[in-house]
């Protein structure tokens, strides 16, 4: 569940901070990274939060800073400590550490609008249908890998049935994910009358885009935008890859794609029209 001491969001809002106290200091991420005799791209990964921080990190930095006032400098070392306890990610061995910094932005965030070309996205999989799409994409994945990897994607399901704040979950695929046959043929029925389930509730929205429409903006690939619901926190956009994931916060990145999602929107079919055309689909999985 969301939660204000979320590891990796504190990790991201450290960043942030230290981000701003060097550019108000008017140093670059190369002289900081030579006045501690360390690797530029240590400086860049401990601002965008994509590494660990220790507070012996902040010390050194807030020193380089001249950072004066010795409550921000706690408060900071504190929030570096909170960022290195372990989520409940942690517990699942098989994450890959990229993998690990998206669950825990996606614990925290407010909504997510998901594109998925070729597959049902992970918040709305049934255990079936999940452990047939790990045991396809990850062919040497050991059974406790894939027990563990179907675990998480159950985990990350909670927070669309939380009783308070759930998470507001707006997904668009293309139709070749109702057709691609992953598993069987039962398998893809329950998958679809489980997704026309949860478009009813109302936080979930579901819209399908048809071949009929040819050629869209979401052939570039598959993509999330999540957003938070502190403004501080900048609205993220994420790209799944096979060795590293992509996080893209620039406000022309995240512009960008949110103009293609409110494309995809609109060629997609609408959420009445979608649960019929699933439901339609499902019925021939039946036959």
């Amino acid at each position: 569940m969301a939660s204000n001491v979320n590891p990796t969001v504190r990790r991201r809002r450290l960043g942030q901070e230290l981000r701003r106290l060097r550019e108000l200091k008017g140093m670059t991420a190369e002289e900081v990274a030579e006045r501690l005799l360390v690797s530029q791209s240590k400086i860049s990964r401990l601002e965008n939060g994509r590494r660990s921080i220790s507070q012996r990190d902040v010390r050194d930095l807030c020193g380089v800073y001249e950072v004066e006032d010795q409550h921000m400098v706690e408060s900071l070392m504190q929030m570096a400590k909170d960022s290195r306890q372990q989520g409940w990610w942690h517990a699942f061995g098989s994450l890959s550490p990229s993998y690990s910094v998206y669950i825990g932005l996606e614990s925290d965030a407010l909504s997510v609008r998901n594109y998925e070309s070729l597959l049902v996205p992970g918040l709305l999989q049934t255990p079936e249908y999940a452990e047939a799409v790990i045991r396809g994409m990850w062919p040497e994945a050991t059974p406790e890998d894939v027990e563990s990897r179907v675990g998480v994607r159950l985990k990350r399901q909670q927070r669309l049935h939380a009783p308070e704040n759930p998470l507001r979950f707006w997904a668009v695929i293309d139709e070749s994910a109702t057709r691609r046959i992953v598993g069987n043929r039962q398998t893809m029925r329950e998958q679809l009358e489980h997704l026309v389930e949860l478009s009813q509730l109302p936080h979930v929205t579901l819209q399908v885009v048809p071949y009929s429409v040819g050629s869209h903006p979401g052939m570039t690939g598959t993509f999330s935008i999540l957003e938070f619901d502190d403004p501080s926190d900048s609205t993220t956009v994420y790209l799944e890859g096979v060795t590293s994931d992509l996080y893209l916060e620039k406000h022309a990145d995240v512009h960008k794609y949110g103009i293609m999602y409110e494309h995809l929107r609109a060629q997609a079919l609408n959420a009445d029209e979608t649960r019929k055309f699933i439901t339609d689909v499902a019925k021939e999985y039946a036959a």
